[in-house]
């Protein structure tokens, strides 16, 4: 319950304190005293998005401090845990806004986001402000609200879980099937390729090792000419053979010689041994180059349909093998993407059925939800002088979505007879509003702990009617807070407790100022509210005959 607010600097007020109560708490005043500018304020420090520029003009800044009883299972209580701020049975919001426009929050002198400020002002303060009944007249916030009437959180997350599980699964399918349709039209080429390199399966290194072995093959075939020329001249036919007869004729010589020719002998024997082991290296060396020339030619057609792969996939040779290894994958995926659709399609036959029951459910929730919120509002609609009115809650089936399947409007018929049409087009001003506190009702009949704030709410209506949306509001704020801004007498009369919004000018300065009003003031004021200007005794006659009427206390 909203036990106090305290505003500072803001827009026409320089500094306000008010101490609310429980049950029903009116404030009135004339058109343009500041009813809007107080609720402005309010709205302000709940963190609800309005006017831009609220600082009073000349002030540095301007404040908001609202006070709240915090009963100990109040909802608000899950929020504040959540954002780590501890609390009490007071709770104290306050938010400041500078000149330069920046805006500052606290709850119980805790620093808090606006975001987190919003979320606790949901659960603590509901405003029906003067065109909220223009979102009755739109079908697309018809659903929210029968879901907010049924309580189905739990079935609406559940079928909003299982939409999402389909959707992906089908995203999935789709793109495994546009994979698939992909990789079918280069199958050939995959088939082609793997075969082609499976059958040529390069190594790692095996183009390099190839490369020196052709390498030292040329060289070889061009050298061996030359060490066979050399053979033969180091051989019988050659060196060895002319030394050899040079030999054989010293030693003929040698006993005429007298010893001359045993050195050169001696020389000529030694040269006989050195190119023995001369020809006997250079044969060595003939047996070592000896290849066959057919050899030569395997190496280098695999070396070069290795190079020709690699230019033709455009690879180095020593990736061929990653390659192949690539293309096998993409082949073996397109060889399994059938089975794999076919899984996924099995995904998304469960992924439809569990989102098919789930909508059913959530369906089935509404459906009795609509036959109770019809039977809420007749029940509603009676006392406020629309006994003969018909609101009927359809729900007819549409497109499945996450939200369900279902389309939600609200249809009215407000004659005996007539049929029911679209709200908007069948209901008058008066009438809409009076459908508007009728449903808030029924929505918020289970909040606990809640404000309920009616910001003319009995615009369009007067007399008898205005009467019995007075009784209603009261008959609501019984056990309950609600604050009414109203132009009303009939309404105003209801209330438990009385404020006037009233503007002053001192010093060529407007302010506005909140006044609470005793019984002789407030027999004025309503008196005020139903002759105008000009208050008669007739009217102060009418007022008293108003406020004596079945009210709770109406003392400050």
């Amino acid at each position: 319950m909203l036990r106090g607010l305290s505003i500072r600097d803001m827009l026409l007020i320089d500094r306000l304190d008010l101490e609310f109560q429980p049950g029903l708490n009116v404030l009135t005043g004339e058109t343009g005293a500041g009813k809007s500018i107080l609720l402005d304020s309010l709205g302000f420090v709940l963190g609800w998005r309005g006017r831009a520029e609220l600082v009073r003009q000349g002030a540095e800044k301007g404040e908001v401090t609202a006070e709240f009883d915090l009963p100990i299972d109040h909802p608000a209580r899950d929020v504040l845990q959540e954002a780590g701020i501890d609390v009490e049975d007071e709770l104290i919001l306050r938010r400041t806004n500078a000149a330069n426009g920046r805006k500052t929050a606290w709850i119980n002198d805790r620093r808090a986001s606006g975001d987190i400020l919003r979320r606790v002002s949901e659960s603590l303060v509901e405003l029906h402000g003067q065109h909220d009944d223009r979102g009755l007249l739109d079908p697309r916030g018809h659903r929210a609200l029968l879901d907010e009437f049924s309580g189905a959180d739990a079935a609406l997350a559940e079928t909003r879980t299982a939409w999402n599980t389909r959707a992906a699964v089908a995203r999935k399918l789709k793109s495994a099937e546009a994979a698939l349709e992909t990789a079918r039209g280069e199958e050939d080429y995959l088939r082609h390729a793997v075969e082609e390199l499976d059958q040529l399966d390069p190594q790692l290194g095996e183009d390099a090792e190839l490369d020196t072995l052709r390498r030292r093959m040329q060289s070889a075939e061009r050298v061996r000419e030359d060490i066979i020329r050399a053979h033969q001249a180091l051989g019988p036919k050659g060196a060895e053979g002319l030394l050899g007869d040079a030999a054989r004729w010293l030693d003929g010589a040698a006993e005429g010689a007298e010893g001359a020719l045993d050195a050169p002998m001696e020389a000529l024997a030694r040269a006989l041994n050195d190119l023995a082991e001369a020809e006997q290296g250079v044969a060595q060396a003939l047996d070592a180059l000896d290849f066959d020339p057919s050899e030569l030619e395997r190496v280098e057609e695999r070396l070069f349909a290795i190079r020709g792969l690699a230019r033709k996939y455009d690879t180095l040779p020593d990736a061929l093998g990653t390659h192949a290894s690539d293309l096998r994958a993409r082949l073996e995926a397109l060889d399994a993407g059938e089975g794999d659709i076919a899984d996924l399609r099995t995904d998304l036959a469960r992924a439809d059925a569990a989102y098919a029951a789930a909508a059913d459910r959530l369906s089935a929730i509404r459906r009795d939800a609509a036959t109770r919120l019809d039977a809420a509002m007749a029940a509603e609609l009676a006392p406020l002088k629309m006994e003969r009115a018909v609101f009927t809650t359809r729900v007819e089936p549409v497109q499945p979505g996450p939200e369900g399947n279902d389309a939600v409007e609200f249809a009215v018929a407000t004659n005996p007879g007539a049929p029911a049409g679209p709200l908007g087009r069948i209901a008058s001003g008066g009438e809409l509003s009076r459908f508007l506190l009728a449903l808030k009702v029924c929505l918020t009949r289970e909040a606990e702990g809640l404000t309920l704030i009616f910001d003319e709410i009995d615009r369009g209506v007067g007399g008898a009617t205005a009467d019995a949306v007075g009784r209603r509001l009261q008959a609501l704020a019984d056990g309950a807070q609600v604050l009414v801004v109203t132009h009303s007498a009939q309404v105003a009369a209801k209330g438990t407790h009385h404020w006037r919004v009233e503007k002053r000018v001192a010093d060529g300065v407007t302010t506005s100022h909140v006044v609470p009003l005793g019984e002789g003031a407030r027999v004025d004021e309503i008196a005020r509210m139903i002759s105008g200007d000009t208050v008669t005794d007739e009217a102060r006659a009418a007022a008293r005959t108003l406020l004596s009427g079945p009210t709770l206390a109406r003392s400050n």
